[in-house]
């Protein structure tokens, strides 16, 4: 078996273990996550703009 597939298939196992072991620290991760590529986003947007 190729290295990169059992790599990948540990990696999702143990994203799967602490989703269903801690949902509400999981949720806040992505939740934060989801806030920085928000702003980082934003600013590149205000970058670009001024720009122009």
């Amino acid at each position: 078996m190729n290295l990169k597939k059992v790599l990948t298939w540990v990696v999702v196992a143990f994203i799967l273990f602490y989703v269903i072991q801690q949902p509400e620290k999981s949720a806040e991760l992505v939740r934060s996550a989801g806030e920085a590529l928000g702003s980082a986003a934003s600013s590149l947007s205000e970058f670009v703009g001024s720009l122009v």
